[in-house]
C-alpha cells in the first residue's frame, strides 16, 4: 500500500514574526502539519534561531529554531545568541546583516537557516510539496519598508525548499479559511494581527459552487502589531531604569543619552543584535559619562547576558493576563535589574493608544479602496494572536457591532487558507 504522504499536495505556510504555521491541502482538505518539539508534536513553530560555536560542525557554528532553539538557548544562554522576530527585517533597506560570532549573515541567510531546520522537524513534508503558497504582509513592518527588497530577499529565503513558490496577502489566506466555514455569501472584512504587521483585506465570498468563491475587494496594512505593544510596555517599565531620559556628560556640556540605543533595545528584531562589539564598546564609553551610569550598567548587563527572551516572556504574560484582568503584575529580574511593578488595563491601553489609532486608519482606508461602506460588511473575522487584545477587538465592535465579529483559529487560520489557496485554477488571481 502507498503512503498517503507520497500523494501530491500543496503547502500553505504562514511565516510569521512569532510563530510559523505550515498546512497541507489534497483534494480541498487541509490539515495542519503538526512539527516536533521538544514537548512533542506541535503546529505552531517558533519564528526563532538559536546560534552557538560547535567545533565538530562545518564553520565552527551550529544553529537550532524554532522550540529547539528555545531549549539551546535555555541550555547555554551566555555562549549562544538568540534571534527572535527577524521578519520584521525583511523589507528594511537598513539592515545588511547581522553579526553572530564574527560572521556574517543576511536576512536571507537567516531565513535559510531558519527553514531548513523548520524542514527538518516536518518529517520531510517541506522539501515535498508540489507547490508552496507562503503568506505576505500587506504592508512590511518597519520605517519606510521597501516592498521590492523584502520580494527579493523571500525569493532567496524561499528558493532552496525547490518547489513552485507564490506569495498571497495574509489576511486572503484566513479568508479563504474562513469561506470553508460559511454557505451564505457574504462580504467580510479580515483583520490579522501578528507580531509586526496589522493587514486587512475585503473580501466577497460566494455561495458553495461558485466558479470563484472567494474574490479580494481591497487591502491595507500597517507596520504595527503585537511587537510595538511590546515596545511601549518596555518603555515604560524598564527603559527609565537603563538610562532612558538620562544624560551624560561631553566636555562641558549635559547632553541627553541618544534614543536610538533605546529604540533598538525594545525591538525583538534587534535587541539580540546589539551584543556586538562596536555597540558594547560604544554603551561602555557612555556609561563613562553618563550622570547615571550604574543605569547604562545595566542595559550592557541585559545585552551581554543574553536576556532578551526572558523579557520577551516577561512582556507577554503581563499582555495575555491583562487581555483576561482590568490589572496583572510585571515581573523581570537579570542583569542587575529587579522589576515588579502592578499595571492596569486602562494604563496598558494608555500607552498603546498612537498605535491603535493608525491602525484604525488602515481600517478605514481599507474600506475606502474596497468601496465598501461598513454598512455592507458581513462579518469581521479576527486573526492573529495580537486579536486578542481587547483593545484590538473593541476597534471593531465598537465600529460593526458585536453580532458581526467572527473568531478562531487564531495562530492557524493563515496556513489553512493558503494551503487551500494553492489547490485553486486561479491562483494568479490570489498572487501578491
Amino acid at each position: 500500500m502507498s503512503d498517503p504522504r507520497s500523494a501530491p499536495f500543496t503547502l500553505g505556510l504562514d511565516f510569521g514574526t512569532t510563530n510559523s504555521v505550515a498546512a497541507v491541502a489534497r483534494n480541498g482538505t487541509s490539515d495542519l502539519l503538526a512539527l516536533e518539539s521538544p514537548s512533542g508534536p506541535d503546529a505552531a513553530f517558533r519564528s526563532a534561531l538559536c546560534f552557538w560555536e560547535e567545533d565538530s560542525v562545518k564553520g565552527g557554528i551550529a544553529a537550532e529554531a524554532g522550540p529547539w532553539a528555545i531549549a539551546e538557548y535555555l541550555e547555554y544562554p551566555q555562549g549562544s545568541r538568540f534571534l527572535q522576530s527577524f521578519k520584521s527585517v525583511a523589507a528594511n533597506a537598513a539592515f545588511e546583516h547581522a553579526t553572530i560570532f564574527e560572521r556574517r549573515y543576511r536576512f536571507e541567510d537567516l531565513g535559510q537557516t531558519f527553514l531548513a531546520k523548520m524542514a527538518a522537524r516536518s518529517g520531510g513534508m517541506l522539501d515535498r510539496a508540489a507547490r508552496i503558497v507562503v503568506g505576505r504582509p500587506v504592508e512590511y513592518a518597519g520605517y519606510r519598508p521597501d516592498d521590492a527588497l523584502a520580494r527579493q530577499r523571500y525569493d532567496l529565503m524561499f528558493a532552496k525548499l525547490g518547489a513552485e513558490v507564490h506569495y498571497v496577502y495574509e489576511p486572503l489566506g484566513a479568508a479563504f479559511s474562513y469561506a470553508s466555514r460559511i454557505s451564505d455569501p457574504a462580504t467580510i472584512l479580515v483583520a490579522d494581527f501578528g507580531g509586526g504587521t496589522s493587514d486587512f483585506s475585503v473580501v466577497r465570498i460566494e455561495a458553495p459552487g461558485a466558479a470563484r468563491r472567494c474574490v479580494p475587494l481591497g487591502h491595507a496594512g500597517v507596520g504595527i502589531a503585537g511587537d510595538r505593544f511590546d515596545a511601549r510596555i518596555v518603555d515604560q517599565l524598564v527603559m527609565p531604569l537603563l538610562g532612558k531620559g538620562g544624560s551624560y556628560r561631553s566636555f562641558d556640556k549635559i547632553l541627553e543619552i541618544p534614543r536610538g540605543y533605546f529604540a533598538d533595545f525594545a525591538d525583538w528584531s534587534r535587541l539580540a543584535l546589539m551584543r556586538n562589539r562596536r555597540t558594547i564598546a560604544e554603551l561602555e564609553k557612555l556609561r563613562k559619562s553618563a550622570l547615571d551610569p550604574d543605569a547604562i550598567g545595566r542595559m550592557i548587563a541585559v545585552i551581554e547576558e543574553e536576556l532578551g527572551f526572558q523579557l520577551h516572556e516577561a512582556v507577554g504574560r503581563v499582555k495575555r493576563d491583562l487581555s483576561a484582568a482590568e490589572q496583572a503584575t510585571f515581573r523581570f529580574e537579570g542583569g542587575g535589574l529587579s522589576i515588579e511593578a502592578d499595571v492596569t488595563r486602562t494604563a496598558f491601553e494608555t500607552w498603546i493608544a498612537p498605535d491603535i489609532a493608525r491602525i484604525e486608519a488602515a481600517v478605514d482606508r481599507v474600506l475606502e479602496v474596497s468601496a465598501t461602506p461598513a454598512t455592507s460588511i458581513d462579518r469581521v473575522f479576527l486573526t492573529g494572536g495580537s486579536s486578542l487584545t481587547p483593545r484590538v477587538r473593541q476597534m471593531f465592535t465598537d465600529r460593526f457591532g458585536d453580532d458581526r465579529i467572527a473568531t478562531g483559529g487564531e495562530l492557524t487560520s493563515i496556513a489553512h487558507g493558503l494551503a487551500l489557496i494553492g489547490e485553486q485554477d486561479d491562483l494568479a488571481a490570489w498572487a501578491a
